[in-house]
């Protein structure tokens, strides 16, 4: 959607699909520990300061998971100017989207360790406020297994398999102080809100949100605004309900 017409106060836009509306947007560079550069996107705030930080973790590379995800792309779109939050998303080693192509080969959920390590420290170098881990999928692996090693407020966990994280690596985040979000699709391909539960019983202080109808690829206005609500319910509460216009 054109920039130009999202910023004409006589225009009354439906957000919805794939609306943009504005932000400061860069085109960022992530070097990691081993030497690749990954390529990413920050969005910030128009008009005030972030209130916090969304650092994206995508779904699957190997079926076709990448920065433009939609649930990830459309956090981007919108969540810096309706919730004030300043939203990093990136494509992990070895990923191609229009933004370009990180370097590398993708790392089976073991070498993404260094790539969540790559954002986080770009994180911390421009000062960016109370950052919260979203992954997606295969990104909650990548945020389950290694995001404790990092100086997050927490993770909001959307469609979590479970396949590469561990019964410890779970466990591991009882009493970290880090809050842990699990939203869960009703219709899941592969974890539903019921073995979630006793998934995730080790981290007493969990909240698992279950999605009536949801479903692992979160398909359709609905579902996306209720995720992007339940992102924005734990990050900035005070901007709730998000507005489904923008505009007059």
């Amino acid at each position: 959607m054109a920039h130009a017409l999202l910023e004409d106060p006589r225009v009354s836009i439906e957000i919805t699909g794939g609306v943009e509306l504005p932000a400061f947007r860069e085109d960022v560079e992530l070097r990691t520990a081993d030497g690749l550069t990954l390529v990413g996107e920050l969005a910030l705030p128009e008009t005030a300061d972030p209130v916090a930080t969304l650092v994206c973790l995508h779904p699957l590379p190997t079926h076709g998971g990448f920065m433009d995800s939609h649930i990830i792309r459309k956090a981007a779109a919108r969540l810096p100017a309706l919730a004030e939050l300043a939203v990093l998303r990136f494509n992990f080693r070895g990923v191609t989207s229009p933004r370009g192509t990180s370097e590398g080969s993708f790392g089976g959920g073991v070498d993404e360790r260094l790539d969540l390590a790559a954002a986080m420290a770009f994180v911390t170098g421009r000062g960016l406020p109370a950052p919260w881990l979203l992954g997606w999928s295969f990104g909650t692996e990548v945020a389950l297994k290694y995001g404790l090693e990092h100086p997050i407020e927490g993770a909001i966990l959307l469609s979590p398999p479970l396949h590469r994280t561990s019964a410890d690596e779970v466990a591991a985040w009882a009493g970290s102080g880090r809050r842990l979000v699990a939203v869960v699709p009703e219709l899941d391909d592969y974890l539903r809100p019921a073995e979630a539960a006793e998934r995730f019983a080790a981290v007493p202080e969990a909240e698992l949100v279950p999605v009536e109808g949801g479903k692992h690829l979160w398909v359709g206005e609905k579902q996306t605004s209720r995720v992007l609500s339940e992102i924005v319910r734990q990050l900035n509460p005070a901007a709730l309900p998000l507005p489904t216009t923008w505009g007059s």
